[in-house]
C-alpha cells in the first residue's frame, strides 16, 4: 500500500513537470504593446517576453545577446514593422538563427501591416530625417488600430498553435468587447478635445490625433530623430501664437528638457503621454494606456502639465 502512494504521488510529480504543463508558445514581443496584446490573447497559453520597456525609445534598441536568446527559443514573434525596428530587429533574427519568426513564416507578424499607415513619406531623403517608407510606424495610440490588429494576432496565433484556437478566438472576442467599451467611455470624456492643436515633440501621435480629432500643428524636431538647435526652437516659439496650440506634448521616453522648455516660453503645459504600456504608473495594460492618455490631455487642457 505504502509503495502505491509512493508510486502513485511520483506519477503526480511527473505529470506536473511534463513539458505539456508548461505554456504553448514563446512569445517574443518587440514593444510593451504587443507583450500586454499577446498576453491578453494568450492568457495562461503563452509565455510573452517582450524585448523593450516603456521608458525606451523603441528606434534605439541594441541588439544584445540576451536578446538574440530570447528570440531563438521563439515561437512567434511579434513587433511593429514599418522599420521601426530596422536599426536592430534585423540583427536579432539573424543571428538568432530561428526559422520558426523570419519574415514570411507564420511565426512572424507585423502589426503595421494589419492597418492603414498615414503620413508616408513623398520623397525618400534620409536627409528628412528618420522616415519611414511605409507610414508613420507608432499606430498603438489609436485604439481602433489596436482592435484591428488584436482580430488579426488572434488568428496567426490560432494558426501557430490550433490546440488553443478556441481560447485565443474567446479572449479575443472579450478583449474587443472590453476595449470597445473603454473607448465609448473615453470619447464622450474626451469630446472637449476636438479640434484642439498641439505641439509634440516627435512625430509619434498622428494617430491618437486621428482618434481624438486633435490637430498635431507642429513638432519641435525639425526633423524626425533630429534633435532640436536654438535657431529652430527660437523660429518655433516665434510661430506658436500663430498655430494657436494649446499644449505641448512628448512622450514618457523622450527628453523632457526641449518640450519643458517650450512650454514655459510659450506660457503652454507640457503633457507627459505614456505612449506606451508602462510609460506611466496609470498604463498597465492596453485599456489603462488609452484611461491615462486622455486624463492627461483633458489635464493639460485645463492648464495643468503632465
Amino acid at each position: 500500500m505504502k509503495r502505491l502512494a509512493i508510486f502513485f504521488f511520483a506519477s503526480c510529480l511527473v505529470v506536473a513537470m511534463a513539458p505539456d504543463a508548461k505554456a504553448a508558445l514563446n512569445v517574443f514581443a518587440c514593444e510593451p504593446e504587443w507583450g500586454a496584446l499577446a498576453t491578453a490573447l494568450g492568457g495562461s497559453d503563452v509565455d510573452v517576453f517582450v524585448a523593450t520597456a516603456g521608458l525606451q525609445d523603441p528606434h534605439q534598441i541594441q541588439a544584445r545577446p540576451a536578446l538574440i536568446s530570447r528570440l531563438r527559443n521563439a515561437d512567434i514573434a511579434v513587433c511593429t514593422g514599418a522599420e521601426l525596428e530596422i536599426g536592430w530587429m534585423p540583427v536579432l533574427l539573424r543571428q538568432s538563427s530561428n526559422a520558426k519568426v523570419q519574415p514570411g513564416s507564420p511565426g512572424y507578424f507585423e502589426a503595421a501591416g494589419q492597418v492603414t499607415l498615414l503620413e508616408k513619406p513623398e520623397r525618400l531623403d534620409r536627409a528628412e530625417g528618420d522616415v519611414h517608407p511605409a507610414g508613420n510606424p507608432h499606430i498603438q495610440t489609436d485604439p481602433r488600430n489596436m482592435r484591428i490588429v488584436a482580430a488579426a494576432l488572434a488568428k496567426r496565433l490560432a494558426s501557430v498553435d490550433p490546440a488553443h484556437a478556441d481560447g485565443y478566438a474567446q479572449r479575443e472576442q472579450k478583449f474587443d468587447a472590453d476595449l470597445a467599451a473603454a473607448m465609448a467611455r473615453l470619447e464622450t470624456a474626451a469630446a472637449p478635445l476636438k479640434g484642439v492643436k498641439f505641439i509634440s515633440y516627435h512625430k509619434s501621435w498622428i494617430y491618437l490625433a486621428n482618434w481624438l480629432g486633435m490637430t498635431e500643428a507642429a513638432n519641435i524636431e525639425p526633423k524626425p530623430g533630429v534633435p532640436p538647435g536654438s535657431a529652430y526652437i527660437a523660429d518655433l516659439l516665434s510661430r506658436i501664437p500663430a498655430l494657436q496650440a494649446k499644449m505641448i506634448v512628448y512622450a514618457a521616453y523622450e527628453d523632457a528638457k526641449p518640450s519643458e522648455f517650450v512650454a514655459q516660453k510659450s506660457n503652454l503645459p507640457a503633457v507627459l503621454l505614456p505612449f506606451t504600456v508602462g510609460g506611466s504608473d496609470g498604463a498597465k495594460d492596453l485599456i489603462g494606456l488609452y484611461d491615462d492618455t486622455v486624463k492627461r490631455l483633458l489635464a493639460g487642457l485645463g492648464g495643468k502639465g503632465g
